[in-house]
């Protein structure tokens, strides 16, 4: 009977915090109940639970850098769910040293394995190379990323191509994140809410991707005036534009905002100017064109609607390459829903993206072409309990390819019609604390690929161990699949073209003396790491990993022959459209982090290696470095800290190519046996070596950049002066096979930006 009594003495509440000036949610701040343990983190979202709450009046605290710390009283009710939406106001007092962060409490509650949080006030810490900081290089600095150079240039995570990769915005697949000069993303950074960044071992709310996911989320815009801002540098201009439809008040219901982002460079005309020494005066060729827009409707008790928008574009054209862009489109629609009542959040999502990439060569007539659009769509639900969560919801999808490709024999490759492809299922995901020592968080997901009638079942497992509060042991596997392939070869020294397939059916039977079974590529991770706390300035953070690919999927270069009734007894590695590799991953992550008061520095160190099986050879992929450094600091001084200096440096070693053993006259034989071959001239063939059995010179790259801010009434505008690759250290882009010509990244790059907030 006291069991039954104790349990109708106690309530729940609910809520949101949110900034009082702009109605944007503040995330991952504490909310607790004065003079009691009690209390939670807000989400993504700004949102919070709370359970066992005594009844009666109680009082809510809330304390989070750069705000005054709130204190609201609110009235719990037995077996009740009460709301209670909080506004923090932000303090004109600055703060020196901050002893507990929001960040080493989350690091008590998440298993965080192989997880980057990044916010935009990180990001614009790393040295900018045109004056606006970019995710792209922001990701280059992380743990486990190789970045292949400044032109043409990918992320590879953890040994994980760039199909590998799924990145989302605001839940719509983005199908090319980067721009061809390297520096660029097709992201603004000032719309960016928070950039999830995960490495290896993710939950099942994320699938159909073997390697690595990006899960970016863009905020919404201001809630009570008209506000933006407008930026220029010698790269390009960005434009921002936000504002209320609908204002926000406290004492009144919903608000309806709007946020327009655009982006475009003009590189291609300054640099002739600017940076005469760079491609004998022709300029650097590299255009593109980026806008984004967002349509939000908030309601009084939290619940909101948002409608997203993109449009990105690329062009470029290298020395040896006549064309080559690609176009990027998607609408997406995504919602949270508070039921009054309960503590169960709604997040009903659909979105609909398309990607056309084409290239085409000078020097033969040699086309590139793939397409893909699809949409995917679902329902999330998220249940609290206590210190405890249930994430679970079902998903469909569905996509359309198309891929064109003549080899350099002549042979077509690819699927020269459109696959369509659907596939659903669902997910599960359980978090449950014991005694602030052990966070576990078990998943799982079964995706259902229908087109091809296979099912995936993907068990996942994270956690963490609090051994002390400033040492934690933290654990991650997983396994993983996904549809779809690459149109390239991981074999190409120059990864310009990155088309999208669905998982071909032109494969090879069997595989080292066993049947294949189905296309998909499917891989599985194990990491294991400690995080440790040194004192109240330094944090250290390592992780170790193994990728082992289980199946991968490879366009098949040195196909010969038509795969048809003819060459039936022709060997498949010769005939068949793709090949089918196995691979492995493996390596360890070194992270140092110090910060105190104005300064903010970090170091990395990835030691790594990435090898492929094909059969009868292994092999190192192009992307493997053995060792990679990152060392960034960033210094605010002055009298009001209007003055920011940040510098990086970033050492590579030499990555893996295929050197030339010679050349000779290839004969086409164009009139079949009664081709003359002593009178026709043949053309230039080129005999490669072992496959990527050489090593390219290491890489390193020196930039700075100094801020200074001018508050002019209520705007600001700020200067920012930038230098990339300040000691113009020659690193290799590649070398023209033919002319014998070596072709360098880009050489030093000095540039002045100026920005208007208003």
């Amino acid at each position: 009977m006291s069991v039954f009594v104790m349990a109708q003495q106690t309530g729940k509440l609910k809520g949101f915090v949110y900034d009082k000036e702009n109605g944007e949610p503040i995330l991952f701040t504490n909310v607790t109940l004065k003079g009691t343990t009690l209390g939670a983190a807000t989400d993504v979202n700004g949102y919070y639970t709370v359970t066992n709450v005594p009844v009666g009046e109680q009082t809510l605290m809330v304390t989070y850098l750069g705000y005054d710390t709130l204190f609201q009283t609110v009235t719990v009710t037995a077996n009740d769910l009460e709301t209670a939406n909080l506004y923090l106001t932000k303090s004109s007092v600055k703060l020196g040293e901050v002893q507990v962060s929001a960040d080493r409490q989350e690091a008590l509650t998440e298993v965080r394995t192989s997880v980057t949080k990044l916010t935009p006030k990180e990001m614009k810490q790393i040295p900018t190379v045109s004056g606006e900081s970019d995710l792209a290089q922001v990701l280059q600095v992380q743990p486990g990323v190789v970045f292949t150079g400044d032109q043409g240039g990918q992320l590879y995570i953890r040994g994980g191509s760039p199909i590998q990769n799924k990145v989302l915005l605001d839940g719509m697949i983005i199908y090319n994140p980067f721009h061809s000069i390297g520096f660029f993303s097709v992201f603004d950074t000032d719309i960016i809410k928070t950039a999830d960044i995960y490495t290896g071992g993710f939950n099942a709310e994320f699938g159909d991707r073997i390697s690595s996911i990006m899960d970016i989320k863009t905020r919404g815009g201001n809630k009570k005036k008209f506000s933006g801002k407008v930026s220029f540098n010698p790269f390009g201009a960005n434009v921002l534009l936000e504002g209320p439809i609908i204002k926000f008040k406290e004492d009144r219901g919903g608000t309806l905002t709007y946020l327009v982002s655009g982006k475009t460079s003009y590189l291609e005309y300054t640099s002739k100017v600017l940076y005469p020494y760079i491609n004998e005066g022709k300029g650097l060729p590299f255009n593109f064109t980026d806008i984004f827009g967002k349509l939000s409707y908030n309601s009084a008790g939290g619940s909101q609607i948002n409608l997203v928008g993109f449009s990105f574009n690329d062009q470029v054209t290298y020395q040896s390459i006549n064309n080559y862009k690609w176009n990027s489109f998607g609408v997406g629609f995504n919602a949270i829903i508070v039921p009054s009542g309960s503590q169960v959040l709604l997040e009903p999502f659909f979105n609909y993206s398309n990607y056309k990439i084409e290239l085409s060569e000078s020097t033969q007539d040699d086309r590139r072409y793939s397409e893909i659009g699809g949409f995917n769509g679902g329902m999330n639900f998220t249940y609290y309990f206590g210190k405890s969560e249930l994430k679970f919801g079902p998903f469909l999808q569905g996509f359309q390819t198309k891929y064109e490709f003549e080899n350099s024999v002549g042979q077509l490759i690819g699927q020269g019609e459109s696959q369509n492809t659907t596939d659903f299922g669902a997910y599960a995901k359980f978090k449950w604390s014991w005694r602030d020592k052990i966070v576990l968080e078990p998943s799982f997901r079964l995706h259902y690929y229908a087109s091809l009638g296979v099912a995936s079942p993907e068990p996942r497992l994270g956690l963490k161990w609090n051994i002390t509060k400033w040492l934690r042991l933290k654990y991650a596997f997983g396994l993983f699949a996904q549809n779809m392939i690459s149109a390239n070869s991981d074999r190409d020294v120059v990864n310009l073209f990155y088309g999208f397939l669905t998982a071909p059916e032109n494969l090879p039977g069997e595989f080292d003396g066993k049947e294949v079974r189905n296309p998909l590529q499917r891989a599985m991770h194990n990491i294991v790491g400690f995080e440790v706390d040194l004192g109240r300035r330094f944090s250290f953070n390592v992780e170790g990993y193994l990728k082992n690919f289980l199946q991968l999927s490879n366009v098949n270069r040195n196909k010969l022959f038509p795969d048809d009734d003819q060459n039936a007894d022709v060997p498949d590695q010769l005939k068949k459209d793709f090949i089918i590799e196995t691979g492995r991953a493996m390596g360890v992550d070194f992270v140092l982090k110090y910060s105190y008061k104005r300064l903010y520095a970090w170091a990395v160190y990835s030691l790594s290696s990435v090898t492929r099986y094909d059969g009868i050879n292994e092999y190192f992929p192009l992307f493997d470095r053995r060792h990679n450094v990152n060392l960034v600091a960033a210094y605010t001084f002055g009298k009001n800290l209007n003055w920011e200096a940040s510098v990086r440096w970033n050492l590579g070693s030499g990555f893996p190519f295929t050197q030339t053993a010679g050349f000779y006259e290839n004969l086409v034989f164009t009139d079949g046996i009664n081709t003359d071959y002593t009178t026709q001239n043949g053309q230039l063939g080129v005999e490669y070596g072992e496959l990527n059995k050489g090593r390219l010179p290491f890489y390193h790259r020196l930039d700075l950049s100094v801020k200074r801010k001018f508050e002019i009434g209520t705007t600001t505008l700020e200067a920012i002066i930038g230098i990339t690759n300040v000691y113009n250290r020659e690193n290799i882009f590649y070398i023209d096979r033919v002319r014998y010509e070596r072709v360098n990244q880009l050489p030093i790059l000095p540039s002045l930006g100026i920005s208007w907030q208003f």
